[in-house]
């Protein structure tokens, strides 16, 4: 196991309390987010698949992924001109977002980096690729019938997870699990889609993520879905060298549609990635085809990747929210 840095562990000790551990959303947030020492702070490539990233995604396939999402938003908007709205990615892992380089009908398209502030007025389609999943999340694990919330505490300098005393304060947590299940709540994800979802706007609210509903979360993975990654491998000690891995866990899907629902919107039925594009961009993906016709070409493969089961075309879900304008 690494150990933490001298900086991250001077920013861990100013945070622990006074039992001795934090929350783990609260490490989670240190490692991910602190301006300091945060791994989606520094200025370091992470996505894509040479020898110094960590993970791939869908925005690694270039501007087809661009090209089919502005396609299909443009389709859920259906009779309204997506002339008069604005494109917004949050999180963005590619300079100048999914859009950069490539025609697309809005009226402009803007990002917003990972853990900065989010402003949003007038019509707008707020997008995501992979970022609820990179939220804060909690832990707790099913001890004498009762779940007992996990935090991260400190011996020496080697970070250790601790199951923390006191009334565990989530509800919906299963009753029913069995000893020993590991629960990983992305409580982080419904916080951004809150303050999303609150703000001033209209329009339509596009996610791509991986997850499940929060029943199906525990009885599919009772070691829980908290997961790290460094140079494409997965990392087996989740506290292992924080602000240089990347933590992740699954959406829980319903909570996100119900944080939307909280705020005006109309949600449509989760799809997968595969489903989502062959309903809404099946004009642009006939037309990839096309002009690719005959041959295996960088577009046409990236396509394929975009939609084929196999790939990431079944891995990724997709939800969509819209608010009409009052």
């Amino acid at each position: 196991m690494s150990e933490p840095s001298t900086a991250f562990l001077r920013h861990f000790r100013e945070a622990l309390g006074v039992d001795g551990a934090i929350r783990f959303d609260r490490f989670v947030d240190l490692a991910l987010y602190h301006p300091e020492v945060g791994y989606y702070r520094g200025r370091r490539m992470r996505v894509g698949r040479g020898p110094s990233t960590d993970f791939y995604t869908s925005s690694t396939s270039g501007p087809v992924f661009g090209e089919l999402v502005a396609a299909a938003c443009a389709d859920l908007l259906g009779g309204t001109s997506p002339s008069t709205f604005e494109f917004v990615e949050i999180g963005a892992e590619i300079d100048g977002g999914i859009l950069a380089g490539i025609d697309h009908p809005f009226r402009s398209a803007r990002t917003v980096g990972a853990g900065d502030r989010i402003q949003l007025t007038g019509q707008c389609i707020v997008f995501s690729n992979e970022l609820l999943d990179a939220q804060p999340f909690r832990r707790f694990v099913r001890r004498n019938a009762a779940w007992m919330e996990i935090g991260v505490g400190l011996r020496g300098t080697e970070l250790q997870e601790i199951e923390m005393a006191g009334a565990v304060d989530l509800p919906g947590l299963p009753a029913d699990a069995p000893e020993g299940t590991y629960f990983d709540a992305p409580v982080g994800s419904i916080s951004l889609v809150r303050d999303i979802a609150s703000q001033d706007w209209s329009g339509l609210f596009v996610a791509f993520d991986y997850g499940s509903s929060g029943s199906a979360i525990v009885e599919a993975y009772p070691g829980g879905t908290a997961r790290a990654y460094r140079r494409h491998s997965q990392v087996p000690n989740l506290l292992d060298a924080p602000g240089d891995q990347d933590l992740t866990c699954d959406v829980c899907w319903d909570w996100i549609a119900s944080a939307l629902q909280e705020n005006g919107f109309q949600v449509e039925p989760l799809e997968s990635q595969e489903q989502f594009l062959v309903r809404h961009a099946q004009r642009q993906l006939a037309a990839i085809s096309h002009e690719e016709a005959g041959r295996l070409s960088r577009r046409k493969l990236a396509m394929q990747q975009l939609i084929q089961p196999g790939h990431l075309g079944q891995r990724f879900q997709v939800l969509c929210g819209r608010r009409p304008s009052t």
